[in-house]
């Protein structure tokens, strides 16, 4: 499950990349302090997925920790992504990542 996990998140870094929506500085760190879902008051939903969730889940992987299970980030991309360039790639990437952590555990 690990490496299945790692290998969609690869993916993910490669088309925010790809479509030019890859930060190269760091984000604020005041940002990283939201309690609101996907941070949305305080960044893009594109930073959001670079720096909250493929850090924390590539960190999960290191510590060989439980990854979330039974959750809908793809959703979220179809109303944030929408009008964004290369949206389509990443919404089917986040709507395949949904569906296999919402698989039953092996």
């Amino acid at each position: 499950m690990y490496q299945q996990t790692q290998a969609y998140l690869v993916q993910l870094r490669a088309l925010l990349k790809k479509h030019q929506l890859w930060q190269n500085e760091p984000i604020a760190a005041e940002a990283l302090q939201s309690n609101v879902p996907f941070c949305h008051d305080t960044m893009a939903f594109e930073q959001w997925l670079q720096f909250v969730f493929i850090e924390k889940v590539e960190q999960l992987i290191i510590d060989k920790q439980p990854l979330p299970r039974n959750f809908a980030i793809a959703p979220m991309a179809q109303m944030t992504l929408a009008s964004k360039k290369g949206s389509g790639e990443i919404i089917t990437l986040l709507t395949a990542l949904d569906a296999f952590l919402g698989e039953p555990n092996e």
